[in-house]
């Protein structure tokens, strides 16, 4: 006879992280449960993993076989790019849609729209991060219902802050730990109704204050800790960290008593070493890479005095965006000097008298967001407008560094011809190589993968990216030098935090030992351990394996 699973997610929580703070008598419930059952690391894919790791444990199935690669879409036939949301599972359901006759709720797993078919109820998008899809619940009143009971998430859809600004980082900090608390309230409430098979939930408030706050807890690795983290009296990670542990003590006073408990985090968070090199340093060198002697943002000279970091609130207070921009290269020396200094106001006023820009240059994100540019925050869209002239160019991101190839046939202005797909790529990905970070003299570039075999594969389920670049991880990078396009930076540094391939799983209940270690798993062998303990079938197309089953579980 099957027994209860209580699913808990903790949103890109990084396993480094919670096991320091267990060890210094942190996190009590969460600590309770890792001694008091089976505990064990798990990795998900490096390459694309900020945008796939809940789809892969919604579904079971890599993005090589789903074809989700991102929320964010690239159309080569007319170069634009599309924000489709989340994957829409008609060819590969949800795992808790499969779990034969099982009663399931859940609530606000993010990427996890409401689906037919599934014997239970579904909660979308209360108070997810990114959740990618509509807010709505099946019964369709259940939505409503619990808001009007229990409140709505004050962060939906809002859940940022700047870095810099200690006020609106405790706003970000209160509302998370209010969405916190009304979501285990939400979650007791369904347990008081029914005795469900599975209830999932997820708390994505792990994931904001990683991205926001990495530089406000003690210590922390990243370049801003001194001037914020190390001046604010608390630790904003960890007092976020609490809240969550008190919520899943709450939630587990309403599971059954032989209820089976899993605490999971599908990937993990770590200083920020991925935004400003797939964001900015990508899309620029691949700017002066196809136009060369031009320079569009944040211009410099190796081996000349590295200028200080940009620490300080931007001036106009307008946001990262607008403090990247006034990096642009201007080579008239007024024009740069009034870009950096006057309120954007006047200068946008001032700026026809200077005449019109002699070549190519980046385009204004404040432009493209009064032309409705989809992600014209992303610094890759801003070159958009160039992308026919251009061999190569950065596609926008949310992980690693993507770079699409103005193929022949394939894009309608297409510049390499299929017999120099390859040669361009090797180019392309021998001099971003030489990539250095201009204050340590770090090697940019951790890894490299190309996408296709030859310029021919067009299978539809490959990624938008022919090139994808992963970056180091040891440090914060905010000024890089290029042997071939020249220095870059400094730039402002955006999210503190970014993401790690590295996550966790923890199971609890009756006939599971104390201390019990499982083997390193993967993302993919969520979804099967999950359904191998509500005693449900395992779909033939998943691709990992129940974790608990594993003959090479030990007990330490």
């Amino acid at each position: 006879m099957s027994r209860p699973v209580i699913a808990i997610g903790l949103d890109a929580a990084d396993p480094n992280l919670l096991e320091k703070w267990m060890a210094q008598g942190h996190l009590k419930t969460m600590r309770q449960l890792k001694e008091s059952g089976a505990y064990g690391r798990l990795k998900t894919f490096d390459f694309y993993r900020a945008e796939t790791p809940w789809t892969t444990f919604l579904t079971g199935c890599s993005p090589n076989t789903t074809g989700y690669w991102s929320p964010i879409k690239y159309h080569g036939h007319n170069y634009s790019v599309e924000e489709i949301e989340s994957y829409k599972f008609k060819e590969y359901r949800p795992f808790y849609a499969l779990a034969d006759n099982r009663r399931v709720a859940v609530v606000d797993v993010p990427q996890a729209p409401v689906i037919e078919g599934v014997n239970g109820v579904q909660i979308a998008a209360w108070g997810a991060h990114s959740p990618q899809t509509p807010s709505c619940s099946s019964p369709q009143h259940l939505f409503q219902e619990m808001v009007e009971r229990h409140g709505d998430h004050p962060l939906l859809r809002r859940d940022e802050a700047n870095i810099l600004d200690l006020p609106e980082l405790k706003r970000l900090q209160e509302g998370m730990e209010i969405g916190i608390a009304r979501r285990a309230e939400i979650c007791r409430d369904l347990l008081e109704r029914e005795p469900w098979d599975l209830l999932l939930t997820v708390f994505g408030e792990a994931h904001v204050v990683g991205h926001y706050c990495w530089h406000m807890m003690h210590p922390s690795d990243h370049p801003l800790y001194k001037q914020m983290g190390a001046q604010y009296p608390g630790d904003m990670m960890l007092e976020v960290f609490e809240a969550m542990d008190r919520a899943i003590a709450g939630i587990l006073e309403k599971a059954p008593a032989d209820a089976q408990v899993v605490l999971f985090s599908a990937h993990g968070m770590g200083a920020n070493v991925m935004d400003i090199p797939s964001m900015i340093f990508l899309p620029e060198f691949l700017f002066r890479f196809n136009f060369p002697g031009k320079m569009g943002l944040a211009p410099g000279k190796v081996g000349d005095p590295l200028k200080p970091a940009i620490t300080g609130r931007h001036p106009r207070e307008e946001g990262w965006a607008s403090a990247l921009w006034n990096t642009k290269y201007e080579s008239n020396p007024l024009k740069s000097f009034l870009r950096q200094n006057l309120p954007s106001k006047y200068f946008d006023r001032i700026e026809p008298l200077f005449g019109t820009a002699q070549g190519p240059e980046p385009m204004s994100p404040f432009k493209l967001f009064h032309q409705g540019q989809p992600q014209c925050f992303q610094p890759a869209v801003w070159y958009k407008h160039l992308w026919p002239q251009m061999k190569a160019f950065a596609i926008p991101t949310f992980s690693e560094g993507y770079i699409r190839i103005n193929l022949q046939g394939r894009e309608p202005n297409g510049i390499v011809s299929p017999a120099e797909y390859n040669s361009l790529c090797d180019e392309i990905i021998e001099k971003l190589y030489r990539l250095r970070d201009a204050r340590t003299g770090q090697a940019m570039v951790k890894g490299i993968l190309k996408t296709r075999q030859s310029a021919t594969d067009q299978d539809p389920k490959l990624p938008d990216a022919d090139i994808v670049v992963t970056w180091q991880e040891e440090c914060v990078t905010d000024t890089v030098d290029s042997p071939d396009v020249g220095r870059i930076g400094p730039v402002p540094y955006t999210r503190s935090g970014s993401h790690r391939a590295d996550g966790f799983l923890v199971v609890r209940g009756p006939g599971i030992d104390a201390g019990t270690k499982l083997p390193d798993g993967h993302s993919l062998d969520l979804a099967p351990t999950v359904l191998s303990l509500m005693d449900a079938s395992i779909p033939q197309h998943f691709e990992g394996k129940p974790l608990l089953q594993s003959p090479a579980m030990v007990s330490s």
